[in-house]
């Protein structure tokens, strides 16, 4: 039996005890993870198609270890302007058995989603009032895109889902950003948010010059 599965933004084709490399996963290492996700599943002559995903279906598996692909040169040159940069990059990856797939019957796993602190009821404001308001708390965000490994569209996931403020993001968990990342988009799923929150805890408490010591540090916001 095989599967073809989505697995933080990219499809593979999987076997039971098949190793895979998969971007980097929030999970940690030794412990077992799951994926609904699932395209197509062969059995032989059967095959089933999803629509997009089959219901019901899952592919089961463990994370052996996280680690870092090979080194990518980019290299980018504008002619007769003297413009040349070279840049390096090393892909954080994460290696996984497959350990079960099942056609059917399996109970779909709903992402974390962050705590907050139960609020009175208020009454539904109008489309207007909801632009509005969206527009001011937009306007007293914090420059998120200043943590190492956050581009301009995770800032815009973060500060959708509510974390603003260096603040915020420096009291949340990084599983919690990783959720947060791949609700918003499957392309942001691979995203690795194990430093954003002691980034943001020192870009909250006003230490820049201790932030750019960790920051050079890392590589995507990963520590080397």
């Amino acid at each position: 039996m095989y599967a073809i599965v989505e697995i933080a933004g990219h499809q593979f084709k999987v076997e039971k005890d098949q190793k895979v490399f998969v971007n980097r996963l929030a999970t940690e290492e030794g412990k077992k993870v799951s994926f609904d996700n699932v395209l197509l599943i062969g059995d032989g002559d059967n095959v089933t198609l999803g629509a997009p995903a089959i219901d019901g279906a899952q592919v089961s598996a463990k994370v052996l270890k996280h680690l870092k692909g090979d080194k990518v040169i980019v290299f980018k040159k504008k002619r007769r302007k003297g413009y040349r940069v070279k840049n390096g990059h090393r892909q954080a990856l994460s290696e996984i058995v497959i350990e079960s797939i099942v056609s059917s019957g399996a109970k779909k796993s709903e992402p974390k989603k962050a705590t907050k602190k139960a609020e009175p009821k208020k009454a539904e404001a109008k489309p207007e009032a909801k632009k509005a308001a969206t527009k001011k708390a937009t306007g007293k965000a914090d420059d998120l895109k200043k943590i190492e490994g956050a581009g301009p569209k995770a800032a815009e996931a973060l500060v959708n889902a509510g974390y603003e403020t260096f603040a915020k993001v420096a009291k949340a968990t990084p599983e919690e950003l990783s959720n947060v990342l791949s609700e918003a988009s499957s392309r942001l799923a691979h995203i690795v948010t194990d430093t954003w929150p002691k980034q943001a805890k020192l870009a909250a408490d006003g230490k820049w010059d201790e932030l750019k010591a960790l920051q050079d540090k890392l590589d995507g916001g990963i520590e080397k």
